[in-house]
């Protein structure tokens, strides 16, 4: 019977630390997400990415009409 007591004074104290550990991996996905788009923003490397974008675009487009170009007609 005492082994019973000691487990549900000690389940609750386990409990809060499993919540807590639980929560603290959470990270907070959203804010985390705008945190590093706003990192990205000021550094410059998101207009590198856009611009690297832009060029695989045209590069798609050049080479599209290119073998449109080059179809018999």
């Amino acid at each position: 019977m005492a082994w019973i007591k000691k487990t549900f004074k000690t389940w609750p104290l386990i409990l809060v630390l499993l919540t807590g550990l639980f929560l603290a991996g959470c990270e907070g996905t959203d804010s985390r997400e705008k945190v590093d788009d706003t990192v990205k923003e000021l550094s410059g490397q998101k207009n590198l990415e856009r611009m690297d974008q832009m060029k695989k675009d045209i590069g798609d487009i050049n080479k599209q009409q290119t073998d449109r170009l080059k179809e018999p007609q």
